[in-house]
Order: structure tokens, then sequence, then C-alpha cells
């Protein structure tokens, strides 16, 4: 697998209930926000070999049909933010530090979707609208 990798390639490792992300820097380390441990205390985006980034729960590249940035530009990009510490779940997490290496923006995928679930769940439990301009309750 290591032969497939190109630099600068987005990875992800299953993790349980999401993927985890990082980029590959070449000779078999990659670049990732570390997050929260098993302790609840972030780690800093860090470069870490392979096996440490995968903990053994495999390993899959995510294709990019049109990347703002590619190979080294990746890698220089990931770099100039090494020991950043501002992991925050829904704004600054693995997936978003991949994508902005690689897309040139911060988003994350599997946030926007767990927010749009919760939206639809709670969109359920909302009270009815209104149908007149009255704004008094039906009797």
């Amino acid at each position: 697998m290591l032969d497939d990798l190109s630099i600068g390639a987005h990875l992800t490792s299953p993790r349980r209930g999401y993927l985890h992300h990082g980029v590959y820097a070449g000779n078999g380390r990659v670049i990732h926000y570390g997050g929260f441990n098993r302790m609840f205390s972030s780690r800093p985006v860090e470069e870490v070999s392979l096996d440490e980034f995968t903990l053994g729960r495999g390993l899959a590249i995510k294709a990019w049909v049109a990347p703002k940035f590619t190979g080294t530009d990746v890698i220089t990009r990931a770099r100039s933010r090494l020991g950043e510490n501002r992991y925050r779940l829904f704004s600054n997490n693995c997936e978003h530090f991949a994508e902005w290496c690689i897309g040139g923006h911060s988003r994350s995928l599997q946030v926007d979707a767990l927010v749009s679930r919760l939206k639809k769940r709670f969109a359920r439990f909302s009270l009815p609208r209104l149908s007149s301009g009255s704004g008094a309750l039906p009797v």
C-alpha cells in the first residue's frame, strides 16, 4: 500500500463512528490533527508514522477531482500548522485540516452531515407555524 501513496494524498482511517483524516507526507509519515485522545485532552497538528495514524484500523485514500493544492504544496501547507493546538470538534478538526491543506478551505462533510441529521430530528419537535396573520393560537 505504501507504494500507492503519493505525497500530499488525503488519507482516512476508520474510527468508532467517524473517519479520521490526514495528509501523506512521504516516507511512511502522515500529518494530521491529533484531536482528542482517550482522556479528552486535545493534541496538536503533528507528524506521525502511518501506523500511529491508522492505529491498525485500516487506511483509504480520498480521491479529489480538482484539488487546489497537490504534492509538496499540500505538505508545505500542512507543515505550516505543525504544533497548532486549536482543535475544535465542530469547526477545526482533522477533516477541516486535511480539506484546508488540499482544497484551500476548511470544511468537514462529517460535521455537515451530523448537523443536517440533528436539524431534521429536532424539526419534528418544533411548534407548528401559524398560518393566519393574527398571531393568535387556534382554538
